[in-house]
């Protein structure tokens, strides 16, 4: 896929995630394994580049790639929140069952409970990634920027 491609594109994986033209999607968790034609889906889409963890304005949705050796979860999830603006979602990618740093899905409600977060749907993303969709309370965000 190339910047220039049609963000309507069907075949485009990161339609799943319901991201607009001009949003910000800052990505943490970054690594190889990262899915790099998803990447650029969701370039395709928003037409910006994905920000870093060294972004400190806000962003409208967070992308956390995490693994089970990259840590603990509910601490990688209360980071991702830090710049996210009020109603901005975090999609959470894991290792699809079976696939080197798999997490059990009561791990994440776990951790997204503790962080705050609620678990509105878990799709498909990738090859080897599955997404959790996780939402903030919008009456917990007030006053976080």
């Amino acid at each position: 896929m190339s910047a220039t491609a049609d963000p309507a594109d069907k075949s485009n994986p990161a339609l799943r995630f319901g991201f607009e033209e001009g949003q910000i999607v800052q990505e943490l968790g970054f690594d190889d394994d990262s899915d790099q034609e998803l990447r650029e889906g969701i370039e395709d889409i928003t037409g910006t580049e994905l920000v870093d963890e060294d972004y400190d304005d806000v962003a409208d949705a967070v992308l956390l790639w995490h693994r089970e050796e990259d840590g603990d979860l509910t601490d990688a999830l209360v980071d991702a929140l830090e710049y996210l603006a009020e109603g901005g979602l975090v999609w959470l990618l894991t290792p699809k069952t079976g696939r080197d740093g798999h997490i059990e899905a009561s791990d994440i409600a776990d951790a997204a409970r503790t962080a705050g977060l609620s678990q509105t749907s878990s799709v498909s993303v990738a090859k080897d990634w599955a997404g959790t969709r996780l939402a903030t309370p919008k009456a917990s965000r007030t006053g976080k920027r």
